[in-house]
């Protein structure tokens, strides 16, 4: 259970890699831009994108964590919920890739939703183990 949470982990250390690379290039290639970043918090598109994904990884990745490490505690993790956290780490990255790239909403969405479904779905499991658990 815990390699897809490494996984997600390495996938935040990259963005926040890609956002240092995105921002030297926009403010320091143009002083005017350094001052504006600096005082004003004002960021190129490029780099706009990767600090909106970064913050998205704190968002729903949050409920992943917490029900990986849940699952984990009460014994309900097994092969389904493995598979499960896998698919949520590979929407994640996919839904990355396309936001700090292209944008494009018609392959995001998808990434999205696939991430989405597996997250209720491991939620779901811990429910019904709860539930079975406590009779």
């Amino acid at each position: 259970m815990f390699w897809p949470m490494i996984a997600h982990a390495f996938l935040v250390f990259g963005l926040y890699v890609l956002l240092f690379i995105r921002r030297k290039k926009f403010t320091f290639t143009n002083k005017d831009a350094f001052k504006r970043f600096r005082d004003a918090g004002e960021e190129a598109q490029q780099s706009l994108l990767v600090n909106k994904n970064i913050a998205n990884q704190f968002e729903m990745p949050m409920l992943f964590h917490a029900v990986c490490l849940l699952l984990y505690i009460t014994d309900a993790d097994n092969i389904a919920t493995i598979i499960l956290a896998w698919i949520f780490v590979v929407g994640r990255y996919a839904h990355s890739y396309v936001h700090v790239t292209s944008n494009r909403l018609r392959y995001r969405a998808p990434a999205f939703a696939i991430s989405f479904a597996a997250l209720v779905l491991m939620w779901g499991w811990m429910i019904v183990w709860l539930a079975l658990e406590n009779g």
